[in-house]
């Protein structure tokens, strides 16, 4: 074993560490008595990588550069527990008669070492180096597949079914870390949830049918069933889990119910909104899954182009004024509001937001979440939020007269509001909050933009083909033939890694419409939202189509996609914007 002074030595010569960082390493190891692996990763004065290669080096160890479950023996990995493998940043990748080979970050990291004899008896343990990130990764992929929903659903026994209630008391802090020989009802629920998150799913259906149980995802806005129909006897009592869960009354079948299951998956934490009706089968299920720990995008990575970036960081920056963003449920509003709110979030301003419910942490921002049983509805919340002295507002969603007429009325006295509306364009809104009752007068005094976005599914890079279009396609999307410049077109085929559907992860095109004093012109005197956006693309406003097709062009979605998207826009031709 090395010394101390060794192992100084090493991280000197052959990491970028100072010795004033070694030294403030050393002094914070003395203090708290953590070890000096963990502290120089934390207090980021080495990168992993380096800190990897130079323990790699010093005691004669190979590294992987990259760990893949494929060359896991998930039988070997799973005889120890997961709260064990995660905790020491460690996992068992194969036995060979006597030799166990362990991927662990810390070689110095020799107690539970000692303990992994005790569990593969009669073996010596051979090591190889990996980053924390890829073992962690690793262990939560090995343990998800070791016991899928199928398996699970498959070896139950009449006698698991009984004594529900005894079985579905306690929550695991972490699904991945519950106790495989438990429940078997949690096991089927856990399962599912596990295989959701892993299939990148933002809803579960669970559908109680005459002979069986469906389970369908809802993956890139697209339903599908990832598992076969599960039993029909078990649909009760996976209910009464859900609902368990969820805090609702699991005896009341008779009504539609609504709650929420905090959960941590995978060592991420999400928000499950539940939601149950009666049928005539038995109560269905829907489970909508939102990460809590979800990365805040910026405006440049949400997908707008240059210019639709410029444009936004003008109006989000005005004093006063309400800015509105439109689209169907599950277009990303709040994204994009929040990448905004991100983009002014400064000390100099006072940012408030209330929401239904708070799907995005923001540092820095107070946020509010309504309870409408105890009174705190959106209007409620809005009039205190007045008291606080805001510069900025978020309102989660006009859905009323009430609540849109203080929102105009926080605009017209120097706040910035932000708020949603589910309509299909831009010039929608305006409509939509005249059919609210709101006067045609205090709409143009207050709005300054409209933003409409559709979530569009991008092509999987590993098997989109490329094709010649036809001049019908094309003229769909407005694209000329001979404005293309010979640029690629391409269209989904489908392979293993998009499960078949030709797409992989969704990306947003948008249209604003910016209120000047045309348009406010117009809304006064009360012309109809066609005329609007008409008035609007005259005047240079890029619509959904329109930017849709530009993503065409770019390889990133499909002409199919972007028409299945804006099948309400009017079909307009790609040419450059006036300036």
């Amino acid at each position: 074993m090395q010394t101390p002074l060794q192992l100084n030595e090493a991280l000197i010569m052959r990491t970028s560490l100072t010795e004033e960082g070694l030294a403030e390493a050393r002094r914070k190891q003395q203090e708290s008595g953590r070890r000096l692996t963990d502290l120089l990763l934390e207090l980021e004065l080495v990168p992993e990588e380096e800190l990897l290669a130079a323990l790699a080096q010093l005691y004669a160890l190979p590294v992987h550069e990259s760990l893949s479950p494929d060359a896991v023996d998930p039988e070997v990995a799973t005889q120890i527990p997961i709260s064990f493998a995660k905790a020491h940043h460690l996992l068992p990748l194969r036995r060979d008669g006597d030799r166990i080979e362990v991927a662990i970050a810390d070689p110095l990291l020799t107690d539970p070492l000692d303990d992994l004899r005790l569990v593969y008896p009669g073996t010596r343990c051979e090591l190889v180096l990996a980053t924390r990130r890829d073992i962690l990764s690793c262990i939560n992929q090995v343990f998800d597949r070791a016991h899928s929903a199928e398996d699970v659903a498959e070896g139950f026994s009449e006698e698991d079914l009984q004594d529900l209630a005894s079985e579905i008391i306690h929550e695991p802090e972490d699904l991945l870390d519950s106790n495989e020989e438990g429940a078997p009802i949690i096991r089927l629920v856990n399962s599912l949830l596990q295989q959701a998150v892993k299939a990148r799913a933002s809803d579960i259906h669970i559908e109680p049918r005459e002979q069986d149980v469906a389970v369908r995802f809802r993956t890139d806005d697209i339903l599908y069933e990832p598992i076969r129909p599960l039993p029909r006897r078990l649909q009760q009592a996976v209910t009464s889990r859900i609902k368990v869960m969820g805090k609702l009354d699991i005896a009341e079948k008779r009504l539609p119910q609504d709650g929420r299951i905090v959960l941590k998956i995978a060592g991420k934490d999400y928000d499950v909104r539940l939601s149950t009706i009666p049928t005539q089968y038995g109560e269905r299920c829907v489970l909508r899954l939102l990460p809590r720990t979800q990365e805040l995008l910026s405006i440049e990575r949400i997908g707008f182009d240059e210019r639709s970036q410029g444009l936004l960081r003008r109006l989000i920056r005005r004093s006063n004024g309400i800015i509105l963003v439109t689209g169907p449920t599950g277009s990303g509003k709040t994204t994009t509001l929040y990448a905004a709110l991100s983009d002014i979030n400064d000390p100099d301003k006072n940012i408030i937001t209330i929401e239904d419910p708070v799907e995005i942490r923001l540092a820095g921002i107070g946020q509010i979440e309504i309870k409408p049983q105890i009174g705190l509805t959106f209007a409620a919340g809005l009039r205190s939020i007045l008291r606080q002295d805001p510069n900025v507002i978020l309102v989660g969603e006009i859905r009323d007269l009430e609540t849109a007429e203080i929102a105009i009325q926080a605009s017209l006295t120097g706040h910035l509001v932000f708020s949603t509306l589910h309509t299909n364009n831009s010039a929608g809104a305006i409509t939509r909050l005249i059919d609210m009752g709101v006067e045609p007068f205090l709409i143009s005094s207050s709005l300054a933009a409209s933003l409409a976005q559709r979530l569009v599914r991008v092509l999987c890079t590993d098997c989109r083909e490329a094709y010649e279009p036809t001049y019908e396609e094309l003229d769909e999307i407005g694209l000329k033939p001979e404005s293309m410049a010979q640029q690629q077109i391409y269209r989904p085929q489908g392979c293993a890694s998009c499960n078949h559907s030709g797409y992989r992860g969704r990306v947003a095109i948008f249209e604003i419409l910016v209120v000047d004093d045309t348009i406010r012109n117009l809304i006064t005197r009360g012309i109809d939202s066609k005329t609007i956006q008409d008035q609007a693309i005259n005047q240079g406003m890029v619509t959904m189509r329109m930017f849709g097709a530009q993503q065409v062009l770019k390889g990133v979605t499909s002409v199919a996609e972007i028409l299945r998207q804006t099948d309400e826009q009017a079909v307009a031709s790609l040419e450059p914007a006036p300036n």
